[in-house]
């Protein structure tokens, strides 16, 4: 696909982000008017725009696919889409509210930054072996450089803490539980995902995982032992 094409799609993605958050506060003087909404849908825009570039996604080649229940599916694309707009929308009308200093909700666009940036670093690392479904690849390689050395997951964790984020960004708790969901969830397709890893990659992949942490770092600095996990 032709990279203008690409970026316009990847404008359109963010239009429906910035259009739910347009809804949330009540229109463009609601939007305009909420510093911390434009800067999240910056932040979102020049993350699509940067995946548009790399195009992580290439074509598959797949020898083994895990795929999630459709509900699964569905509810991890919903999920993070709604938490913020939720958030944002119960902010406006005071619903869950809390007293937290402005600074605490500006913590939250920082931490969604840094969520999109170790997404899009976890999926640019894996170039065509990344896969929206546990799948491996005809000649899969290990991933166990970056962010893999020390994580075996730090796209779903950065998939989440931009999630979390984003729901922190407005003060309400509205958004806080669908969070929490897709954190269970994400935990559940790891799982099964993890055991697609073992069946493939067997004893190297065991060492890997015996030596890192699945979404943060082990206590004990990673060897340079074989492994990875996309």
């Amino acid at each position: 696909m032709p990279l203008l094409r690409r970026f316009v799609l990847a404008l359109a993605a963010t239009s429906i982000d910035a259009l739910l958050l347009l809804w949330a506060l009540g229109g463009w003087r609601g939007l305009i008017a909420n510093e911390r909404a434009i800067a999240l849908i910056v932040l979102w825009g020049v993350g699509a725009l940067w995946l548009a570039w790399l195009r992580p996604i290439g074509r598959q080649d797949t020898v083994a696919v895990d795929l999630d229940h459709g509900l699964v599916l569905t509810l991890l694309f919903v999920l993070p889409l709604v938490s913020t707009p939720l958030a944002a929308f119960g902010e406006r009308a005071g619903i869950g509210g809390w007293s937290e200093p402005l600074a605490l909700a500006w913590a939250g666009v920082a931490l969604a930054g840094l969520g999109l940036l170790i997404r899009i670093a976890a999926m640019a690392q894996l170039g065509t072996r990344f896969a929206p479904v546990a799948a491996m690849q005809r000649e899969h390689s290990l991933e166990t450089h970056g962010l893999y050395r020390y994580v075996r997951h730090p796209g779903y964790l950065g998939a989440w803490l931009a999630a979390l984020g984003g729901a922190l960004a407005f003060r309400s708790v509205l958004g806080l539980p669908l969070v929490a969901l897709m954190g269970w969830l994400l935990h559940v397709r790891v799982v099964r995902e993890e055991a697609l890893l073992e069946r493939h990659f067997g004893e190297a992949y065991r060492l890997y995982r015996a030596r890192t942490g699945r979404f943060l770092p082990r206590l004990v600095p990673p060897t340079a032992e074989p492994g990875g996990a996309p």
